[in-house]
Parts: structure tokens; sequence; C-alpha cells
């Protein structure tokens, strides 16, 4: 069996795969090989397995970018994130984080927006990208709070963080994974959590909702889905080895350990489900940022 990840070899949905691999083979009854599929924001690894041969030797290891915010932002839909798929289960999400650079005095979500506000046009911030799931978070909470901040985007997370790291950017949207490290020496601080609940993995740090932001809750999600057509026996079996994949104790605890939280009661019917709430939360915030994909 292959696992399509829909992105370059060494990101965070990348590492997922592999360690759900690892762990899930044995389930399964044979290897399995995670290729890598990356371009156009995930669009040419999820259009490959949506025109696979639903046999269930092909799967997808999609995400919010690929099955949230691309259903909008296509101009030419290459694939329907619904319609397409026969989704097998939500097997981990990760909320996103507001960070800002040491000097900047701020220590939570109210306290950031404060200050924004003290000097309109001042403060800048850095995300993945035009169109990227933190830059669309960001938009919202420019909209609903009414900010005058300018966006930086950047062409990957890497080099944005680099800035915010240097200083040169004071703020940054991001998944707790690639600023864990930084985040424990101090040389970024982690504010905020755009969760409904605090993270297990660092308690401490509040929910924007905890500081007056009702609704500010947004991030990423990972998806296994097959193509369209695959028999239920194979979906619902699938599901199953997912599952039990997800309870496993070491997995979760290496998950956890980079604040993604493992799924463990998904099922076909409420993994489409929640695919379809993702598009539908994401769409009005594409529609306004006017960002496409030709």
């Amino acid at each position: 069996m292959r696992i399509v990840v829909p992105f370059a070899a060494g990101g965070a949905t990348d590492l997922f795969a592999r360690k759900f691999a690892d762990r899930a083979t044995s389930g399964f009854g044979q290897p399995i090989v995670i290729e890598n599929r990356g371009g156009a924001g995930g669009i040419l690894g999820s259009s490959e397995v949506a025109r696979a041969a639903p046999d269930g030797y092909t799967a997808l290891f999609g995400t919010a970018s690929t099955h949230g915010v691309n259903p909008t932002m296509m101009v030419r839909p290459a694939y329907d994130a619904i319609r397409d798929y026969a989704h097998v289960a939500i097997v981990g999400t990760a909320p996103l984080v507001v960070a800002v650079h040491p000097s900047v005095p701020a220590n939570n979500l109210r306290e950031m927006v404060e200050l924004v506000r003290t000097r309109p046009g001042h403060y800048s911030y850095a995300t993945a990208g035009v169109g990227t799931i933190t830059q669309l978070a960001f938009e919202w909470l420019k909209q609903t709070q009414n900010l005058d901040i300018t966006h930086v985007a950047y062409r990957g997370s890497n080099p944005a963080l680099m800035d915010v790291l240097a200083g040169t950017i004071p703020l940054f949207l991001e998944t707790f994974g690639p600023l864990i490290d930084h985040h424990r020496t101090g040389r970024i601080r982690i504010i905020a959590v755009l969760s409904a609940r605090r993270s297990t993995s660092f308690p401490e740090i509040l929910t924007g909702e905890e500081v007056g932001f009702p609704g500010a809750e947004f991030g990423t999600f990972n998806v296994l889905s097959l193509p369209a057509g695959a028999p239920a026996g194979i979906v619902n079996s699938l599901n199953r080895t997912a599952m039990a994949t997800m309870k496993d104790e070491a997995l979760q605890r290496d998950l956890r350990s980079l604040a993604i939280e493992p799924v463990t009661d998904s099922t076909p019917e409420s993994a489409a489900a929640y695919v379809q709430a993702e598009i539908q939360k994401w769409a009005p915030l594409v529609r306004a940022s006017g960002a496409q994909i030709e």
C-alpha cells in the first residue's frame, strides 16, 4: 500500500505520515510506502490520488490546505474534496499559534491586539505565503478587530521563521511544531493558541477565546482518504486499523511532543462531515482575501 503525502519530504505532514505508517504496517499486514508528491500547494498529490484506482492500495494523507482551503481557492478545481474521496478517518489535529519576537511587549493575544492598535501601520506579521491557512487566520483577526498591520508573505515557513528570530518581523503565525525549540529557549515567545482549549503540551499558554476572542479557532488537520468508489468493506477495515494505530501510546507521545493531538474516534462518516465543515469555515476567508490558485 502507498500513502501519498502531497508535500515535500521533511515537513510536518510528511513526518506525521511516516510515524503513522511505521506503526500501521503490522495492522495492514503489508508494507506501507510513503510517496511525496509535492507541488501547487498540495494539489498535484491530491489530484493524483483522486484519479487512482479505488482498490485500497493508494491513500492520501490530506491536510487543511488540501481539503479545507484549496477547494475554494482553486479557480479550476483539480479535484472535489468531498465527491472525489472516500474519507477514512481524521487522524490528527494541530492548532495554529501566534508567536512574537521577545522584544514585543505582549504576553497574550489581547495584549498583542491592543499593542497593534496603539501604532497603526507600524507592525507586520509573517506567514508561509499568500493564501496559506496562517495568512487566512490572521486576516480573520485583522477584519474582526479592525487592525492596521502589514502582511509579509514568504515562500515557506522556514524563511519566515528566520526573519522573526532575527527580529526583522515581530509577529508570526504557525503550528507549534517548528516553534517548540525556539519557544523553550526564549528565542521566540508563543503567546496564543488558536483553539477551543489549551494545548496539553503547553497548558500555560492561553487560548484566544480565553482573552476575549470568540471564534479564534484555526488549525490544520490530517485526513486519511481513499479514492471515491473504494468498497465500503475496505474503507471500514482501513478505518479500524487507522484508529487502532492512533491509540498506540508511543505514537501518541511522539505526536504530542510536536503538539499534534491524535484522534482516536473518527469514523468515515464523521471524517467526511469534518472536511465539509472545514471547507465551509475557510471559504469566506479565502474569498475575502482574494487569493486564488490558477
